[in-house]
């Protein structure tokens, strides 16, 4: 009797098993040390309760958030350098020299330059105290006023980013070797493994839409499609290399959609500017048609950024959500019902990760092939 499919079942759930703790862990984790920088009387645990009741939004959004230290577990983590340029030249130190407290309530003397480090940020303190202990001061609508040196820190995402950029090069310059070595031959190992999703986007991705230039662009295509799919799902491991949040940082989305927007003005032909400066209407509704066109030049890049980030984001924010359920409503029976859901979002992050992956790649082909399509007469 073949019982091979009971062994499969058992191997999925005891993966799922896994990265459900993980997760837990992760989250709790974070909370406990978040908890524990600020000086108050009650112990760790009791203020996480206090705080997921309070504005529970707020942890889960720092927890997503970039960071100048990478966290394991617990207390144990990476300090990262901060290096930040401020009134008085260059500062650098490992972020665990002042200790933990990012709530604003003390000021950091380097060498002469006074700062303060509210939440992960790093400002110039204020003269005085407000109201609610911290030399941070506030605008009506509760935003900061304090001036910030200019930050230029190497955080949890750059490191991150720095990683899944290495593997990227591990692995694609070793398959680009196989293939020169073995010219002619099957794919064998990682090239066999990465040939098809390589043959994917040329013959569904990149022929489509840029026909028979798309050589030229298949490069970009590549990298921009295998940059995004393994950072998202770098995303979902809560634990090292994973953790970070590289594809929900906004400032990340836009550079790769820069870089669309860029190749998309430079390698416009004729008919391509043609279009947004002579448009195919009358000619006394070029003042209205023309500012139309160039805004949405401008809006293609824009939805290109927003759409990743927010998919990406969002998963992250429900799958933690569900999580902090649990400390919410302080019972271990709501795991019962939250730990099921947080399962199945897991499982669909990782198709939306691929999915994202090829709507970014195929939108950035799309662009492209529209500067760069030939004019043809009707």
């Amino acid at each position: 009797m073949d019982l091979s499919h009971i062994s499969n079942t058992k191997k999925f759930f005891s993966l799922a098993f896994y990265a459900v703790f993980f997760s837990l862990l992760s989250f709790s984790a974070f909370s406990e040390e978040h908890a524990a920088a600020d000086s108050s009387k009650v112990s760790a645990t009791e203020q996480h309760v206090e705080e997921a009741d309070e504005d529970i939004s707020e942890v889960i959004l720092h927890h997503i958030a970039d960071s100048h230290e990478w966290h394991f577990f617990g207390h144990v983590y990476i300090p990262l350098p901060v290096i930040l340029w401020t009134d008085n030249g260059l500062k650098t130190f490992l972020s665990n020299k002042f200790g933990h407290n990012d709530h604003g309530t003390e000021i950091l003397d380097l060498e002469g330059t006074k700062l303060v480090n509210y939440h992960g940020k790093y400002y110039y303190p204020s003269d005085v105290k407000s109201a609610n202990g911290t030399f941070i001061t506030y605008d009506a609508e509760g935003g900061v006023l304090n001036k910030k040196p200019l930050d230029i820190s190497i955080t949890k995402n750059v490191v991150s980013l720095l990683i899944s950029v290495t593997i990227l090069l591990i692995v694609f310059i070793g398959v680009a070797n196989s293939y020169k070595k073995r010219e002619g031959k099957a794919p064998k190992g990682m090239q066999s493994l990465l040939e098809p999703i390589i043959l994917f986007v040329r013959d569904d991705i990149a022929k489509p839409q840029l026909g028979h230039k798309y050589r030229g662009f298949m490069p970009y295509l590549l990298t921009i499609f295998f940059f995004v799919w393994l950072n998202n799902l770098l995303g979902l491991v809560p634990f090292f290399p994973g953790g970070a949040n590289v594809t929900g940082n906004i400032a990340v989305t836009m550079m790769l959609a820069l870089c669309t927007f860029v190749l998309t003005t430079v390698n416009g032909n004729r008919n391509y500017w043609g279009h947004v400066f002579t448009p195919h209407v009358p000619w006394w509704l070029y003042p209205l048609m023309i500012p139309v066109e160039i805004v949405g030049l401008i809006v293609k890049p824009v939805a290109l950024m927003i759409r990743l980030f927010a998919n990406i984001t969002a998963g992250h924010i429900l799958i933690l959500s569900l999580i902090s359920l649990i400390f919410i409503l302080k019972s271990v029976f709501v795991a019962g019902i939250a730990i099921p859901f947080v399962l199945f979002i897991s499982v669909i992050e990782l198709v939306v990760g691929f999915i994202q992956a090829f709507i970014f790649t195929i939108l950035s082909a799309l662009f492209i092939g529209m500067a760069v399509e030939e004019h043809v007469e009707h």
